[in-house]
């Protein structure tokens, strides 16, 4: 499996315009697409982003530690955030905040070409260890362990970090999947067969064709190609 870049991670969320409303007004973002199932949002369509899927609540965080968008000037984007908003510096170059419905998002400073693209999302492992490996087995590379001393695997230039901690099985949990780009997903749906992964469901959109695989601890991963059509901005 040869995912490109992380593209994008879904939510389910009850209230799905008030993060919207947040994260265009304070987090360089735009809605890039809504439909009535979903609002799509990012600072580059073709970019990593947020997908926001309307969905009954209240949401469980499960697995879902954080997400973390990538700056040029954490100093400027902090800057960017409503003033009464509870912000947690852990590290130097890292800043974290909560907003509805248990999504926490966070900043983190270092070189990209765009603003607000994703840098990570952390995930809560019973095992982080034995977790990365097995998103190694999925196409993901493995990555030296950031500032935060986590395993983590790379696609692209981003990171899925493995955070110990009980995801547990919620009925209705916050992350819907995570989304990696890829250039042919007829590869991946036979590259999955392959190595016996249980395929979750094919979806061919007017814009995308995608494969959704259950990774480890029962995360879903989509495998998505960019059509020939796809515009968005």
């Amino acid at each position: 499996m040869r995912p490109r870049t992380l593209d994008h991670v879904a939510l389910w969320v009850a209230e799905r315009d008030p993060i919207a409303d947040f994260v265009t007004a304070h987090v360089g973002m735009h809605v890039i697409e809504r439909t009535d199932k979903f609002t799509l949002v990012g600072s580059d369509a073709r970019r990593g982003k947020l997908t926001l899927f309307e969905a009954e609540g209240p949401r469980e965080r499960g697995a879902l530690k954080h997400i973390a968008l990538r700056v040029s000037d954490l100093r400027a984007a902090i800057a960017e955030l409503p003033e009464n908003l509870e912000v947690e510096q852990p590290r130097e170059g890292e800043a974290y905040f909560d907003l509805y419905e248990g999504l926490r998002l966070g900043l983190v400073e270092g070189r990209t070409d765009v603003d607000y693209d994703l840098d990570h999302t952390a995930l809560f492992s019973r095992d982080p260890t034995a977790t990365a490996r097995a998103y190694e087995r999925l196409g993901f590379r493995y990555a030296p362990p950031g500032a935060s001393e986590q395993p983590r695997v790379e696609v692209g230039g981003a990171f899925v970090e493995l955070h110990e901690g009980d995801p547990g099985e919620p009925e209705r949990p916050l992350l819907n999947h995570l989304a990696v780009l890829v250039d042919s997903t007829e590869e991946h749906i036979s590259e999955a067969e392959e190595l016996g992964v249980e395929i979750d469901d094919v979806v061919d959109a007017p814009n995308t064709y995608a494969v959704f695989l259950w990774g480890p601890e029962r995360v879903r991963i989509e495998y998505v190609e960019h059509k020939a059509s796809f515009s968005l901005t």
